[in-house]
């Protein structure tokens, strides 16, 4: 049976800009991204996603072209359990899940079918969950759910599995037993601290001399805790980082570095972003008062509800050092921060400059720096990233408001 991730029209809009690049399941809270979650939990060997069409390229509906056959087609909004794993293992085809109006997943007889569902967004037997479901609505609800989902995540990975050791014995380790260690991990007079939630430490990665980690957290394949990094817990650092400095309560998507001193809080970075050295953002008002957050999908400032909110940055963006973010900055991708002062609090895709002001970061120019950026992983800029990088350029012109002047 084929497993489907779909981006729920209503609420893909208002994760913009994490989401001009990547679906709604492809976004990371705790170890796993949404859609990985489901795979695992669903026992199912093959994934698709139905997304935007300029991201089907990279992101397809059926890896092995074969589109006919049964689906079950679940929400990448929402975060699955056990229970609610469950109550979707045991659809019929032709049964629909729901909270209240929100479609969870549905069983269908073909795949074929996937269309009208989705446009009319009810089956012909629904049902009703059992328990409210957690759904990752909003950018900021990302770093709210992170500590519960890497314990929900740490669960999932480890059961009946054993850690590597430790292996260092300048290494400082409290509730050992809350630690899982994934093979090839190098860990070098640190701190682990699992007491108040898991650490979890990818294949390869690495924790440097003196790095304190406090649970929840996780630490993705290969990347690295830098000598004095401080992850104050709630973190998700995902695949292929590098990290220093004071982190808490902060995701980074994967394959970007934060790599000096300086604050990261409250925070979700995308992929192939870079923080200069001393880069600093604020996560609450001097008032304490509820902040305001750019949203796309309102063209206006919307309140968050949140007391703690940081920095929302989309894939490619890069800051210089000594960059100071206030609090509840949105970044669009492939932005590029520098200069003194506070930058703005929505800073459009493809801008480059800071507080003295804003020109367009051309394509040709972005995609240098992006084949250099990803050559470095051994990744390519190829044809599929570009043509997603022109679509967002495209879609995104009405924010770089100084291109009306001209």
């Amino acid at each position: 049976m084929h497993l489907l991730v779909f981006d729920d029209p209503a609420i893909r809009p208002h994760l913009l800009p994490l989401t001009f690049t990547r679906p709604v399941g492809a976004l990371r809270c705790g170890i796993l991204t949404v859609a990985e979650k489901w795979q695992r939990r669903l026992g199912s060997p093959t994934m698709g996603y139905l997304t935007e069409s300029y991201l089907q390229a990279k992101f397809p509906v059926c890896a092995d072209g074969n589109l006919r056959g049964p689906a079950l087609v679940v929400n990448g909004a929402v975060c699955p359990d056990a229970l609610l794993t469950r109550q979707v293992a045991a659809l019929a085809p032709g049964q629909g899940l729901y909270c209240g109006d929100l479609l969870v997943a549905a069983c269908l007889a073909d795949i074929s079918q996937v269309a009208e569902l989705l446009r009319d967004g009810r089956t012909a037997a629904p049902r009703e969950v059992l328990e409210p479901v957690t759904v990752l609505d909003r950018p900021w609800q990302l770093f709210l759910r992170n500590g519960a989902e890497i314990r929900s995540d740490f669960a999932l990975l480890t059961e009946g599995r054993v850690s590597e050791p430790v292996g260092d014995a300048a290494t400082i380790v409290y509730a050992p037993e809350h630690i899982f260690i994934e093979p090839e991990v190098r860990i070098r007079a640190a701190t682990l601290n699992a007491e108040n939630g898991p650490i979890y430490l990818g294949r390869g990665a690495q924790v440097h001399e003196g790095a304190i980690l406090k649970g929840p957290l996780a630490l993705g394949e290969y990347s690295h805790a830098n000598m004095g990094a401080r992850l104050r817990g709630d973190n998700t650092i995902g695949p292929h980082c590098r990290v220093g400095g004071e982190i808490s309560n902060s995701i980074l998507l994967g394959y970007s570095n934060k790599g000096h001193d300086g604050y990261l809080g409250n925070s979700v970075v995308g992929e192939w972003c870079n923080l200069g050295a001393d880069t600093n953002t604020s996560n609450l008002k001097n008032n304490y008062g509820p902040v305001k957050v750019w949203s796309h999908a309102a063209h206006r400032f919307v309140d968050s509800g949140q007391t703690f909110c940081g920095l929302l940055m989309a894939d490619h963006a890069k800051c210089g050092i000594n960059t100071m973010f206030n609090t509840g900055t949105v970044v669009g991708v492939g932005a590029n921060i520098f200069g003194a002062g506070f930058p703005r609090q929505f800073i459009p895709s493809f801008s480059w400059g800071g507080a003295a002001g804003f020109e367009t970061f051309r394509l040709p120019k972005f995609g240098e720096v992006a084949e250099r950026v990803m050559s470095r992983r051994g990744l390519a800029y190829d044809a599929v990233e570009q043509g997603i990088a022109a679509q967002i350029f495209t879609d995104t012109v009405e924010d770089r408001v100084w291109e009306k002047a001209h």
